[in-house]
């Protein structure tokens, strides 16, 4: 079994962009991070990527909201931030209120600046395999540990637990594309799927992007397959101080031994969607100045 370390993966991709960064003349990235409301989670997933935007020479603004802004508010500060030549990158943490269309608001970041990878034009150039899409940085992550690895995917079967607009669809499209990493066979599941062991067991590369903790087991994974973690669940823990602990959609201890690769919770997946959204908003500044 070898680990696939996502913090050494994210680092490498960090210290490559501020190289990249510090060799721009004339200007240096900007990305706008658009938050409402204080949902805990989505206060440290912000500061995490502000703080790492600091450490690679982009430059991050903060907008804050509160959770009463209605809709057609929120558009408007969008809009302000799209036509603001000063700004690259642009991206709305979620979730967002139950009043706001969260499919609305991402459709409404230009898709030029749309490093987040969610409106629906960079999703369709995803399926047209266009090399200028902003890709999901998750799924985006996932393939760069693929590569990064050097993970054979052609040829290969692989089965995708899920099927989100930010994860499991874009996931399994970019499995799809012709050349590395791609060329592989790509089977979608979801909680409407019957007999779903059928297609895991099946599997030379999983992953798992279903939000329910520790769901795939061992009598779920054949022997050599490797395993994506994409879960990040908390589940009670008195050991710990916090009273939880994070684990993934993947029962880690029991499915390990029998893979040939497996990313951790926390550590896999979860410091690569930082890395590429970095990287994206690089690629943004860089289509502007062009």
């Amino acid at each position: 079994m070898d680990l696939i370390n996502g913090n050494e993966i994210a680092q490498e991709i960090i210290e490559e962009l501020k190289i990249e960064v510090s060799a721009i003349q004339g200007g240096k990235p900007c990305v706008v991070f658009i938050r409402v409301g204080e949902d805990p989670a989505s206060v440290s997933y912000v500061s995490k990527k502000e703080k790492t935007a600091e450490k690679i020479g982009i430059e991050s603004r903060l907008q804050l909201y509160p959770n009463s802004i209605s809709q057609d508010e929120l558009l408007e500060e969008i809009s302000l931030a799209n036509n603001n030549n000063e700004v690259h990158g642009i991206l709305v943490q979620a979730p967002l209120p139950d009043h706001i269309d969260e499919r609305t608001i991402f459709n409404h970041v230009s898709p030029s600046k749309d490093v987040d990878g969610f409106n629906a034009f960079n999703l369709g150039k995803l399926c047209q395999e266009q090399e200028d899409a902003f890709i999901s940085c998750t799924p985006a992550g996932i393939i760069e540990l693929i590569k990064r690895k050097n993970i054979t995917t052609e040829g290969k079967h692989v089965v995708v637990l899920g099927r989100s607009l930010i994860v499991g669809k874009p996931a399994g499209m970019l499995f799809l594309r012709k050349g590395f990493p791609g060329n592989a066979t790509v089977t979608f599941c979801h909680s409407r799927t019957p007999d779903l062991e059928n297609h895991t067991r099946r599997a030379d590369i999983i992953i798992a992007a279903i939000g329910k903790p520790q769901f795939v087991t061992k009598e779920m994974v054949k022997e050599g397959a490797t395993i994506i973690d994409v879960g990040i669940n908390r589940i009670e823990d008195s050991n710990k101080k916090s009273g939880f602990r994070l684990v993934g959609d993947v029962d880690f201890e029991q499915v390990a031994p029998q893979t040939k690769f497996i990313t951790p919770v926390p550590g896999g997946v979860g410091p690569m969607t930082v890395a590429m959204l970095m990287k994206n908003t690089v690629q943004a500044f860089k289509g502007n100045h062009s």
